[in-house]
């Protein structure tokens, strides 16, 4: 995730945002067979941001023109996504004691958010704990829920309190975010480390122990390489996209995509950094501007999401944003695909953290990704391991050195 207005990301339709938040938008097809028999997981959901949002309910039907929200319950059904990792996502802030006190606070009720989101519609998530869980889930009809961690930075300078989250349900945890921390270098920021720092070594140790998949997302390449060097289980990169496609600093190069797999690790297709494009000057003044009335942590009446919600439209409808497109998206996919084979690559969108495209508005157009992989020559076989059967091998590989670890201890 990246800032609330990526939270709101901007994959209205400009026909649509230009006269105003939408009432209804053209019902999508529904899953066909095939997407509706693979057990679809993806593993980075900001879902979690909507929890808090005055008014919004997992239960209800919306539109990305309407709210600019991407995933609910009924999109759920629609796409045939039965669920994944819905992330803990905490911005990253000041590293003094006080901050990150707050960020812990925040990060423990954002997981007890997404407990109790399960809890208020037992008939139709359940949480997940193991990597054989999600099968039963999907057999029961109900959606299923990981959880994961965003950012390291909540966690101070203490990585064994890794183990409450743990404890809450995370499966996979991230080491840093847009900025370095405590723990590791960002990609999109200076190095202090050189890659991870002492704590996040002994975070990675931890992770193992536990039995939680590293994450490197967001983390430098030098962060990857001792991860990779360092970890006794795989690694996942959550939502990562390929530098020979588009060259950002949060993309992979293709010999650190061959290193990845060569660990055992997978890397999670995103839809954000899939092209180049450069905004307008008055469209980036005008976010930028929105971004400071609309910060992240400010809690909103329902009549302020609403003034917040028409501002956002109409900086939509005046400064229209670039945007990729789908086959952006399957081009890093593709790519991936063809350098280190169907077994370690997945999809993690980034939905409501900046994820989409056009063509690709929201979960109810996933079945466009089976379609062209299939039409790319994938078998069902193959899309399987893309949908869930890789990140849950690497979720079992990870319960099994924590067995290994635990028993020796």
């Amino acid at each position: 995730m990246q800032t609330q207005t990526l939270l709101l990301t901007a994959s209205a339709a400009l026909a649509l945002i230009a006269t105003g938040p939408a009432q209804s938008a053209p019902k999508k097809a529904a899953a066909d067979p095939l997407q509706q028999r693979l057990l679809t997981l993806d593993t980075h959901l900001d879902t979690p941001a909507s929890l808090a949002l005055p008014g919004w309910s997992i239960i209800d039907a919306h539109t990305v023109a309407q709210d600019y929200t991407q995933v609910d319950l009924p999109r759920m059904k629609q796409g045939g996504l039965d669920g994944g990792f819905w992330a803990i996502y905490t911005s990253q802030g000041p590293l003094d004691p006080e901050s990150t006190r707050k960020a812990r606070d925040f990060a423990l009720m954002r997981g007890v958010a997404i407990r109790e989101m399960v809890a208020a519609h037992p008939e139709s998530f359940a949480l997940a704990s193991k990597a054989a869980d999600a099968a039963a889930i999907k057999a029961s009809g109900k959606r299923v829920v990981y959880l994961s961690i965003e950012n390291a930075w909540p966690l101070g300078d203490d990585p064994t309190l890794l183990r409450s989250f743990y404890a809450m349900g995370v499966r996979i945890s991230g080491f840093a975010h847009f900025r370095t921390n405590q723990f590791a270098d960002s990609s999109t920021d200076k190095a202090k480390w050189d890659g991870l720092s002492p704590l996040g070594v002994q975070l990675l140790a931890e992770m193992n122990r536990l039995g939680v998949v590293p994450d490197l997302s967001h983390s430098s390449d030098r962060a990857l390489d001792d991860a990779l060097r360092l970890s006794k289980a795989p690694i996942v990169l959550t939502h990562s996209g390929c530098k020979a496609v588009f060259d950002h600093p949060r993309n992979i190069d293709d010999a650190h995509l061959k290193a990845l797999a060569a660990a055992g690790g997978v890397i999670q297709i995103n839809s954000v950094y899939v092209k180049g494009l450069k905004q307008s000057p008055e469209r980036e003044a005008a976010m930028k501007a929105f971004e400071e009335k609309y910060p992240e942590d400010r809690k909103l009446t329902p009549a302020e999401r609403q003034s917040m919600l028409a501002e956002r439209h109409a900086i939509d409808a005046k400064y229209p944003e670039l945007r990729a497109a789908f086959d952006d998206v399957m081009a890093n996919l593709l790519h991936a695909l063809q350098v280190v084979g169907v077994d370690h690559v997945g999809i993690g969108l980034d939905w409501d953290g900046g994820g989409g495209a056009a063509g690709l508005e929201d979960i109810a157009d996933l079945p466009k990704i089976t379609k062209a992989l299939i039409v790319a020559g994938y078998s069902e076989a193959d899309v399987a391991k893309i949908w869930s059967g890789n990140v849950l091998r690497v979720l079992a590989a990870a319960e099994a050195e924590a067995g290994k670890e635990q028993a020796g201890s």
